[in-house]
């Protein structure tokens, strides 16, 4: 396992510093080293109190580590005075670190200083040289350049002028460039520049992005990935972080640097409980309540975003009688009709997960009313012309005006068709065996 070591202050609310890199080091499936520069009192809301370790203590952390332990890569963050900064490069240099990722960090989100002004020159004199890639954003990067960014023709003049300071390999995080459209960044890497997009997500200021994008960055290098593949990688990771990220106490949002994680088991759940759902499914015979164009059941991840969160069944459900059939193994992202269904659902009430189509009739759903379920439905025979000529987009329209008239979101939402259109009943659930049970109930109550 590659071995990756932070160089950085402590921030006892998890966003950034050493346990943010830390936390960004287990994603990437490095194992994570720290050294710690400076004890912070910090949380969402900003900075109260700084003390900065002896720089002697400082050297003596790396020492142990490094006396030890072959070090793979080496990021360093918040390293605020001149004399941590000298015995910092003391230790770079006397280890031979080959990949040292300097995130020249000056100031927290909310403008508490994080590098004194004297120790400025000694970063660019002594750190710098030494790295194989800074990381400074928009603000660090004027500071460092004297050029004001605007745009990304300002970024690029920034990068020429800080290439100057002798470093080998830049990319400017243009995450706080207020331009509209994706979020550029844009590497050098001392034969031309490349630009890294992604979708700005307008979440507000989020604590701890930079250190993470340098922290992914740095454990992509340990693993041999090639610069701008480790800095696609951490694009990547970074979007993901903050498209997921958490709101833990009174100020900013938090980086989930462990959404991917967390993501994949619950994928697994989620899985099997699909599964269980169709195993209730195909005992009770459900084979009547099958629409001519069969049927196909979706359920959400907590926070579904996109088509690629939600599971159903490649090949749907498919009436054999008085029985079910389906062909293959519920997965991800196999259904664009069943996974529109249930974004537009959980738009409406995020805990309402999981729907099935079944067949229209006038007794099903007088079945459902005798049940007591909550009922709505929409008439398509009153959808725009605007939307009728964008496909896909009729059954989100004709959900999203049921969930509206309705007041809240209801077990069940049907139409009566249309022309070439087959009526259709999407029974709605918490989660997939909770609804497969309801689907039962209305089997029971239609057919006994």
């Amino acid at each position: 396992m590659k071995k990756v070591l932070t160089i950085a202050g402590s921030d006892p609310c998890g966003g950034a510093g050493i346990q943010g890199d830390l936390k960004t080091f287990a994603r990437f499936g490095v194992y994570g080293l720290s050294v710690i520069t400076s004890i912070t009192a910090q949380n969402t809301v900003g900075v109260q109190t700084i003390h900065d370790l002896p720089p002697d203590l400082v050297g003596s952390q790396i020492d142990s580590i490094a006396r030890d332990i072959n070090i793979d890569a080496v990021k360093t963050g918040m390293i605020s005075n001149s004399g941590i900064i000298e015995k910092v490069s003391e230790c770079i240099l006397a280890y031979s670190i080959q990949y040292l990722v300097v995130d020249p960090v000056m100031y927290a989100k909310d403008g508490t200083p994080l590098l004194q002004p004297e120790a400025r020159e000694r970063l660019i004199k002594r750190l710098f040289p030494l790295s194989y890639l800074i990381t400074p954003n928009i603000p660090e990067a004027e500071a460092l350049s004297g050029i004001k960014i605007k745009d990304i023709g300002d970024m690029k003049r920034a990068i020429k002028k800080i290439k100057g300071m002798g470093v080998n390999n830049i990319i400017i995080k243009g995450g706080h460039l207020n331009l509209k459209g994706d979020a550029v960044d844009i590497l050098y890497d001392g034969n031309g520049y490349t630009p890294y997009r992604s979708e700005r997500i307008e979440t507000g200021d989020i604590h701890g992005t930079g250190c993470t994008f340098a922290a992914a960055i740095t454990a992509g290098l340990a693993q041999d990935m090639g610069l701008k593949e480790a800095v696609r990688s951490a694009k990547e990771f970074i979007t993901t972080a903050i498209q997921h990220s958490l709101s833990i106490g009174k100020g900013l949002k938090i980086s989930d640097h462990l959404f991917s994680l967390y993501r994949d088991r619950e994928r697994y759940i989620l899985l099997k409980r699909v599964e269980e759902a169709i195993k209730l499914l195909e005992k009770g015979e459900i084979g009547p309540l099958i629409p001519e164009v069969q049927s196909n059941l979706g359920a959400g991840l907590t926070s579904a975003y996109s088509i690629n969160d939600v599971i159903g069944i490649p090949g749907r459900i498919i009436r054999y009688g008085k029985d079910i059939r389906t062909l293959s193994r519920p997965d991800f992202g196999v259904s664009r009709h069943i996974g529109r269904t249930v974004l537009t659902v959980m738009r409406h009430d995020p805990t309402k997960r999981a729907v099935m189509n079944i067949r229209y009739s006038d007794e099903i759903i007088d079945a459902c009313r005798r049940l007591g379920m909550g009922i709505a439905q929409f008439d398509r025979r009153d959808e725009p012309e605007e939307v009728r000529s964008e496909e896909g987009q009729s059954l989100e329209w004709g959900i999203n005006k049921a969930i509206k008239e309705f007041g809240s979101v209801p077990e069940i939402i049907y139409d009566k068709g249309g022309m070439g259109k087959e009526g259709m009943i999407r029974v709605i659930g918490d989660d997939p065996i909770e609804l497969s049970l309801k689907i039962l109930k209305i089997k029971g109550e239609v057919i006994g």
